[in-house]
């Protein structure tokens, strides 16, 4: 069996395509990046080189344009497998010189080994990935525009000469409230359940009984005479001289 240099960053993806390859007799070379692969290629001299792109320190892209300038690698077979589903990323590696490109996401392990096979017998073209397959997996289909039958909604046509009945303006009451002179007299409104006999007040020019025991004392208490200065009776004296 060959040779296989298998090129792939994801552990996991490369312990199982390589456990697949042996499975089919297969020598299995390991690399982690592209930098990696390329001085184990000049070393190993791999039949078949399987490389993924997207790689740290030099892609995937960028290790196949590398080999196919060496002049001991430019021989040497490659198969592109990757995550990439771009028809520009199939067209670039055509253009590089890939034997094969494969998306991840539309094979199998045992189409893996199917198109392994067909590389090294010489069958370059058996299970590759067209390119409008590529541009049709990556191209979501368009939904046709469905048209609706648009059906007009009826009109409606008032009869001729009907009459058109106007209606009167509705009557409002009116009450018109007089209100209260000013002569009027007031009356204020009293509470049955707080009022108390209220005494009438007396008229103004009405004048208070005489008490007619104080009149009489008055009338019977002697008369009092003035007491007089010697000189005031002197004074009058001489005045009442003729």
């Amino acid at each position: 069996m060959a040779k296989i240099m298998l090129v792939e960053d994801d552990n996991n993806l490369r312990e199982i395509y390589g456990a697949r390859l042996q499975a089919e007799g297969h020598e299995i070379v390991a690399a982690k990046d592209g930098e990696e692969a390329l001085s184990l290629a000049v070393k190993e001299r791999p039949e078949l080189i399987i490389s993924d792109v997207m790689m740290p320190r030099i892609s995937g892209f960028d290790m196949l344009d590398i080999l196919r300038n060496a002049p001991e690698t430019k021989d040497t077979k490659v198969i592109m497998m990757t995550a990439l589903s771009q028809a520009e990323d199939k067209a670039r590696a055509d253009k590089l010189g890939a034997d094969r490109y494969l998306v991840k996401s539309q094979v199998t392990l045992e189409d893996v080994a199917k198109v392994v096979r067909d590389v090294l017998n010489g069958d370059k073209n058996a299970g590759e990935t067209k390119l409008e397959d590529i541009t049709a997996a990556s191209t979501p289909p368009q939904a046709e525009p469905v048209s609706l039958p648009v059906t007009p909604l009826p009109v409606p046509v008032p009869p001729a000469n009907l009459p058109v009945s106007v209606p009167e303006p509705p009557v409002v009451a009116t009450t018109i409230v007089t209100p209260p002179s000013s002569d009027d007299p007031v009356a204020t409104p009293v509470n049955p359940a707080t009022a108390t006999d209220v005494p009438t007040p007396a008229p103004a020019d009405a004048q208070p009984p005489i008490d007619q025991d104080s009149v009489a004392a008055v009338t019977a208490a002697p008369e009092i005479t003035p007491l007089k200065s010697p000189e005031l009776a002197a004074a009058e004296a001489l005045l009442s001289t003729p």
